[in-house]
């Protein structure tokens, strides 16, 4: 079998489809348009799996740099990551197409629960994975897809008894959104709906579609949690799941889900088989160690899932306070002489960097920002920086745009600056006892980093190696 892989990348998934064919003896082929110094940490991880000895067939041949098209005429199966445009010529060239989504879902034995939304896709999922793994009387729990871990590295893994978490971009339930007898899972959770890839899309209401793809193979025994807002109940309305709630305000009584109260601890009313509400429930108690309303609400959704298909409240609630929460979702990892840094680098769009204001106390916060742009309104995040300590922008497009927003109102900031190291020690010196020091870029990655993963890293690299070099310069 000729098998071309169509974008290692970074992340994981061309390097797991790669490895998952090279198991199998096929005939494997990669190609991407990146070049072999950016590639190298996959690449090396890629032939470190081949000296292993757990591949019988032969290495890969890379195509680096470019795409040949008779690669793709002459594959037998093309994997395409999610980030290739479906309408890529090199794709209409292909025989048969598939993601390591694809071919997870047509292979998995376990229970599978599916999160998707435009921000706190992240969150919600780590969050279900730890209270299904909290709350098991058999099996294991996976977390795996566009949290970075391909879902094929456990495959061979899995059995029945095993639940499976997949975070799922819009790109990749695009991918698969003409193949519905692939997704059909038990529980659904759409998380909170804002402007985002309008690089890509060409409305909000073609991006929103490749999200309703995660519902739309659900029947009456499954179920869909979404907000309620008008995309959440427009989803409700939409899917053959059974519908919860996950809000900010208290539900009404004909509605099944649940609600954070002005105290912050989060609760769940659902409806009996009789369609009347049962007793008032405590899923999610006032103090989390994740910090902001808007990681209780992911909190929430996971939480009225897991407790919607069965699992006791004393169990969720329990294992909701030991959450710790994941790397670059407001992830705390460094504190020196009383300044507090967090690592925020998830935040990819202006309304989560916003949201990361509101969470870190603002009058006390410096905050480092800005990035490329993806055709987004920054507006969001221009109000809510009026209130911060100091505001440090990155260099690239996005900033440009948020530096204009921040002169119509006579907000100050340093910067943009080109050079990381540049902008941490700015933001060092600006930073008091008591103060907190955050990365909340609200923009992608691309131009300075990698990706927002590489940004994030290298965030608390530059952070480490900044304040230790003070430390030195101080001791002697």
């Amino acid at each position: 079998m000729k098998v071309l892989i169509m974008g290692l990348g970074l992340h994981g998934g061309g390097l797991a489809s790669a490895r998952f064919f090279l198991k199998k003896g096929a005939d494997v082929t990669v190609t991407d348009l990146r070049d072999e110094k950016t590639l190298m940490p996959s690449i090396t991880e890629l032939d470190n799996s081949l000296t292993s000895g757990n591949s019988p067939g032969s290495p890969p041949r890379y195509i680096l740099g470019k795409h040949e098209i008779d690669d793709f005429k002459t594959a037998d199966i093309v994997i395409k990551n999610p980030g290739v445009r479906p309408d890529s010529p090199f794709l209409q060239a292909c025989r048969r197409v598939e993601t390591d989504i694809s071919l997870f879902l047509s292979e998995s034995p376990a229970r599978l629960f599916a999160v998707t939304g435009t921000k706190g896709k992240s969150g919600t999922a780590s969050a279900l994975h730890w209270l299904l793994s909290k709350n098991r009387k058999a099996g294991r729990s996976f977390l795996g897809g566009n949290i970075t871990v391909s879902p094929l590295t456990f495959l061979d893994d899995l059995t029945k008894d095993d639940d499976v978490v997949l975070e799922l971009s819009s790109f990749q339930l695009g991918d698969i959104k003409n193949r519905l007898d692939l997704l059909k899972p038990a529980a659904a959770i759409l998380t909170t709906i804002m402007a985002d890839h309008l690089d890509r899309y060409n409305s909000m209401e073609e991006y929103i579609d490749d999200k309703r793809t995660i519902y739309r193979g659900q029947d009456k025994t499954c179920v869909t949690t979404a907000g309620d807002d008008d995309w959440g109940r427009s989803f409700h309305a939409e899917t053959k799941g059974r519908p919860v709630v996950c809000s900010y305000k208290q539900i009404p009584l004909d509605k099944s889900g649940g609600w954070i109260d002005p105290c912050g601890t989060g609760f769940a009313r659902f409806l009996n088989w009789e369609g009347i509400s049962d007793d008032t429930t405590e899923l999610v108690p006032q103090k989390l160690l994740t910090p902001g309303w808007h990681q209780k609400l992911n909190m929430l959704s996971a939480a009225l899932t897991v407790y919607s298909l069965g699992a006791q409240a004393q169990t969720i609630r329990e294992a909701a306070a030991a959450y710790k929460g994941i790397e670059h979702r407001l992830e705390f990892f460094h504190e020196a002489n009383g300044v507090r840094f967090y690592n925020d680098s998830a935040a990819t769009i202006p309304e989560a960097a916003a949201a990361c204001i509101e969470a870190l106390c603002p009058e006390k916060l410096i905050l480092v920002t800005g990035g490329t742009d993806k055709n987004l309104d920054f507006s969001a995040l221009a109000a809510a920086a009026k209130k911060t300590k100091a505001i440090v922008l990155l260099d690239g497009t996005g900033s440009e745009k948020l530096a204009r927003l921040l002169d119509k109102t006579n907000v100050s900031y340093s910067g943009p600056f080109d050079n990381l190291d540049k902008a941490v020690t700015c933001a060092i010196a600006k930073a008091s006892s008591g103060d907190t020091v955050a990365l909340s870029p609200g923009c992608a990655s691309f131009g300075m980093f990698l990706n927002e993963f590489d940004r994030g890293r290298k965030w608390k690299e530059a952070v480490n190696n900044i304040l230790n070099h003070e430390s030195r310069q101080t001791a002697s």
